[in-house]
């Protein structure tokens, strides 16, 4: 049995798409980066979710575009303790290789 490629690899890469978004609102000190990576790797993308000196928090995601979309609703909805005011999203960016979902800093 073979374990199933990460996201942007394997023979389905060239159908991955990317999208960058940055999300304001109550997106910092409310575990906001956390929830995004758990609900990344749980759609099974790869990416980076990272805060921005401005208090917003930007998240670069790649996978699916099935996938892309719901992580882009759950961004929406964000954390329990959050709150989301705006999300700005482009979908026209480079799809990088992410082996997995992760905190940048």
């Amino acid at each position: 049995m073979t374990a199933a490629p990460a996201p942007g690899q394997g023979p389905d890469r060239a159908r991955d798409e990317a999208f960058l978004a940055r999300v304001s609102g109550r997106v910092q000190g409310v575990g906001f980066r956390y929830f995004t990576v758990r609900a990344g790797r749980r759609l099974g993308l790869g990416g980076q979710v990272r805060n921005l000196p401005d208090g917003r928090v930007e998240v670069y995601a790649t996978g699916p575009r099935a996938e892309l979309e719901q992580l882009a609703d759950q961004l929406r909805r964000g954390p329990g303790l959050g709150r989301v005011d705006q999300m700005e999203i482009d979908w026209n960016v480079p799809v990088r290789p992410a082996p997995d979902f992760t905190i940048g800093y």
